[in-house]
């Protein structure tokens, strides 16, 4: 039985007004057919910046699977997936989005599902329109690797497919670091040559000359966006801290696929004058604010609202987190919108799960120290082996250096049934208490 849960969160406002836009988002790809709007599937980094200024409709896999999962409506598509016969230890996104493709493909072609049950839940899982063509863009993850090859089956192998390869960074020659090094460099220098090999393929595929001018403004706009978004994520420095983890949350649709256009830059603005608000009045984003833990994992999408409030119950700030904080357009100092693409490149090489151990641990323990957190809680997310790999010696690495406890709980990005409530409460309580210890001997030295 799962414990009760009192609410003392204090979620930022303007999210509410955030969640129309991805709905407004959707909605638009849904009715994209009824347009006469080309549409690319694609997976892994945000290379939607370029189909938009292609004029194509996009849909990012895990996107619409993550969807599926906060609106816990993710059972039908991995069903068609189990029944197309890929078993449950499969990435979680990867089944549920493999899944729609079997949906999609069989209402396309008009045909029974074989699903039993849930006819409202399945066709939202079936309405995606089918793809014109595909593009892959994974980073540090061997499923990501293989997904439109399989979702290119699923469609009969009759859809073209372009596959931009982002080599993982080792981190391991003497000058490589976080953005420097000749490793650095020359892969950077790799992928933009993919990316306008990328364009070339949009070209062909869609007939029409490619709008730089497009390209540059996007880029113009996602800059302005991330850097008001990382501002406002400084401020959650302070203590107590103004917004959480789970407002982050909440608004990485925005930076990570919506459209890039001034409402996006006006949505952060409104984040950032928020959390500047809440500064100057002295509101928390958690009630009576005890603790600051640092969360370590993708994100559990079936529980973001069970866990925010969890979390809050104790008292507990959860304040950053690798998930949020090191992906979605996090340096936007590398963005040049008058020669995008090399910025570009180097974000597509950022993904939290493609550097080396020790880039992961400077990160993190960085992160540890600046936002002041007393511990680290990890998501051991079971589908996700490319996020957990180096989570025991990050752990480690924080008790050794910093003196931070951790704990780890089961849990998945997009499947509920890996979640376990009874260890999560144990073990956060038992963290919790060592906290408290700590903290009395210190103060009786």
């Amino acid at each position: 039985m799962s414990t009760p849960v009192m609410d003392k969160t204090r979620r930022l406002e303007v999210n509410k007004a955030g969640s129309k836009m991805i709905s407004d988002y959707w909605d638009g790809v849904f009715n994209a057919r009824e347009r006469g709007d080309q549409v690319v599937w694609y997976n892994g980094q945000a290379l939607n910046p370029i189909f938009q200024a292609a004029g194509l409709v996009w849909c990012h896999g895990e996107a619409f699977s993550a969807r599926l999962a906060a609106q816990h409506l993710e059972v039908p598509a991995q069903q068609a997936g189990e029944e197309y016969g890929y078993l449950g230890e499969l990435c979680s996104y990867s089944r549920t989005h493999l899944g729609c493709a079997v949906l999609t493909q069989k209402s396309r072609q008009g045909e029974a599902t074989g699903i039993v049950g849930m006819p409202e839940q399945e066709q939202l899982a079936s309405k995606l329109p089918a793809p014109d063509f595909f593009v892959n863009a994974y980073s540090g993850c061997s499923t990501g690797q293989q997904w439109d090859d399989i979702s290119f089956r699923v469609f009969g192998k009759e859809l073209p497919m372009f596959n931009v390869s982002l080599p993982f960074l080792w981190g391991n020659k003497p000058d490589s670091g976080y953005l420097v090094g000749e490793e650095w460099e020359q892969t950077s220098l790799h992928v933009e040559d993919q990316l306008y090999k990328l364009i070339d393929f949009i070209e062909h595929q869609t007939g029409r000359p490619f709008d730089w001018d497009a390209l540059r403004q996007n880029m113009a706009y996602i800059k302005r966006a991330s850097e008001l978004r990382r501002e406002a994520m400084a401020l959650c420095a302070l203590t107590p801290a103004p917004a959480t983890f789970w407002d982050w949350i909440s608004s990485i649709a925005h930076i990570n696929f919506l459209p890039a256009s001034q409402e996006l830059v006006d949505f952060f603005a409104a984040v950032k004058a928020e959390v500047e608000r809440r500064v100057a009045e002295g509101i928390s984003g958690v009630q009576n604010e005890r603790y600051r833990l640092y969360f370590d994992g993708i994100m559990n999408w079936n529980k973001l609202g069970w866990l925010a409030k969890k979390f809050a119950a104790h008292d507990v700030a959860v304040i950053a987190g690798r998930y949020t904080h090191h992906a979605f357009w996090q340096e936007p100092h590398m963005i040049d919108p008058e020669n995008p693409i090399p910025g570009m490149a180097k974000h597509y090489l950022l993904c939290p799960t493609n550097h080396g151990t020790k880039t992961i641990q400077n990160l993190v323990l960085g992160d540890c120290e600046k936002y002041g957190v007393d511990g680290i809680v990890f998501h051991s997310t079971r589908t996700c082996r490319a996020f957990t790999n180096p989570q025991q010696l990050v752990a480690k690495a924080a008790q050794r250096d910093l003196g931070i406890p951790s704990i780890f709980f089961e849990g998945d990005v997009a499947d509920a049934s890996f979640y376990k409530d009874e260890i999560l409460e144990s073990r956060l309580v038992a963290m919790l208490e060592g906290i408290d210890s700590r903290r009395s001997r210190d103060v009786t030295g």
